[in-house]
């Protein structure tokens, strides 16, 4: 009996990437390392970036009561801003990391190491997402717009943030959660504190699930001498983790109760539940984790998504009440 054919596997795909996805099975040739660059294969970051920019739109609808056909456009615009910046951002990150990814098992099948484009080629692509995300953010109102502009620092920064600190999950907090600032000034015109408040939720979530996915590198970060607090935490993790999951709760909560304080009660116990939906799936993760079965934590870092799609329901939910 003749074996079951196989598709084989695209080559120069990614070692991380998801399986099946459609820039290695239907993209140009030409455009994949591109696409890669961008993590068009790797979908999850670009939801990790487009969650709080849309928590920060639905909390400052339930803070001043006011909807329109423009906010609409606001999480349209942030939907596209979150494809173009964090394929930019991590083009910028492959582009200062090439000689790092090049050590590591995981990343040395990226676009930069692999060969499949130079350094220079990448900045040009950089370039170019930058420059069309640069026209969504001039829709919005002036302070949003200033806000999109300093959100260049911790980009900027994220990168180099390994080599100087055991925590560079904060960095790629402040980077992940600026839209939850951003989409809520687009719609106020103004920062409010349940706006920093949520953005403060936001990167003791990162940390939550970025130290779950640093844990796939331990072993090879700890040979080239780069920090994160999957190395710092080592075998605490796990307590680590349960305290970032009490204060992203705790602070998402204190950011809704100030959003929604002149609402229903019934307006504010359905977006109170917001958090606690939240706390559940983060909890769930927690009793999943294995920080040495790789396998389970990418799928636990994928299912951040999920973490994150929870509280928009709650929060478009007490919009009607």
């Amino acid at each position: 009996m003749a074996d079951t054919p196989t598709t084989p596997e695209p080559q120069d795909q990614v070692s991380d990437a998801v399986q099946g996805n459609w820039v290695d099975h239907l993209a140009p040739v030409k455009t994949r390392p591109y696409l890669r660059l961008s993590r068009a294969d790797r979908p999850i970051g670009t939801w990790l970036l487009l969650l709080p920019c849309w928590m920060g739109l639905l909390l400052a609808m339930l803070y001043d009561g006011q909807a329109s056909w423009f906010d609409a456009w606001i999480a349209v615009g942030c939907a596209a801003g979150a494809w173009l910046m964090r394929g930019a951002g991590c083009t910028w990150n492959d582009i200062t990391d090439r000689d790092f990814d090049a050590q590591v098992e995981r990343t040395r099948s990226r676009p930069i190491p692999s060969g499949q484009v130079s350094a220079k080629q990448a900045a040009v692509w950089m370039g170019l997402q930058a420059l069309i995300a640069s026209g969504v953010l001039l829709t919005f109102n002036q302070n949003a717009i200033l806000l999109g502009i300093l959100s260049l620092l911790p980009v900027a920064v994220y990168p180099f943030a390994k080599r100087f600190t055991w925590w560079p999950q904060v960095f790629l907090g402040l980077a992940f959660n600026w839209g939850a600032l951003l989409a809520w000034t687009a719609h106020t015109g103004a920062l409010h504190w349940p706006a920093v408040i949520l953005y403060g939720a936001g990167i003791s979530w990162t940390l939550f699930y970025d130290t779950i996915y640093a844990h796939q590198d331990t072993e090879d970060d700890a040979l080239i001498g780069v920090k994160s607090t999957a190395r710092l935490f080592a075998d605490k993790t796990a307590q680590w983790l349960q305290a970032f999951l009490v204060v992203t709760v705790a602070l998402m909560g204190v950011a809704v109760i100030l959003a929604c304080v002149d609402r229903s009660p019934l307006s504010l116990g359905v977006a109170l539940l917001a958090p606690w939906m939240m706390g559940w799936h983060m909890q769930w993760q927690l009793r999943q984790l294995n920080t040495d079965d790789n396998d389970v934590l990418l799928k636990l870092f994928r299912s951040s998504r999920d973490t994150g799609l929870l509280p928009l329901l709650f929060f478009a939910a007490a919009l009607f009440l």
